[in-house]
């Protein structure tokens, strides 16, 4: 079984693309993970690369923010590719089939009405999907 449940905020906004052929929706962010610490450590967090497709992609575009928390269902996906310079570099990313957004918009320093608005401007978070999840037409495998 592959099944991961993150919860964390994103370090920067989410990038969408589309793939060439079938104009699919892509959204790629990354997510920072608390791990869990003793008291008398210092907090850590992983970054975690998310990967999201379709309709969902494209919500995640319009109203995820760097610094908004969410949480991620999804699988580990491993790959890899070889840089310039000829180096094997190793991936993990999620593959994520359902994101749910947590906290107040307000919870975050982010203000940026290209991205649904700001508080006085924008939608308000009662107006912001909770939780959305693909259909599997959405998924492009």
């Amino acid at each position: 079984m592959n099944s991961v449940v993150l919860i964390g905020r994103l370090t920067r906004d989410p990038e969408l693309n589309y793939t060439p052929n079938t104009q699919t929706a892509i959204a790629r962010f990354t997510v920072a993970v608390d791990r869990p610490v003793s008291r008398d450590k210092e907090r850590q967090a992983d970054f975690i690369r998310i990967t999201v497709f379709g309709k969902q992609a494209e919500t995640v575009d319009r109203y995820l923010a760097k610094g908004r928390q969410v949480a991620v269902h999804g699988r580990i996906e491993t790959g890899s590719y070889k840089n310039k310079e000829g180096a094997t570099v190793y991936t993990t990313d999620v593959i994520a089939d359902r994101v749910e957004f947590l906290g107040s918009k307000n919870d975050n320093n982010h203000s940026d009405s290209s991205r649904g608005g700001d508080s006085l401007n924008g939608p308000s978070d009662s107006d912001l999907p909770d939780s959305f999840q693909a259909a599997d037409d959405d998924m492009p495998f």
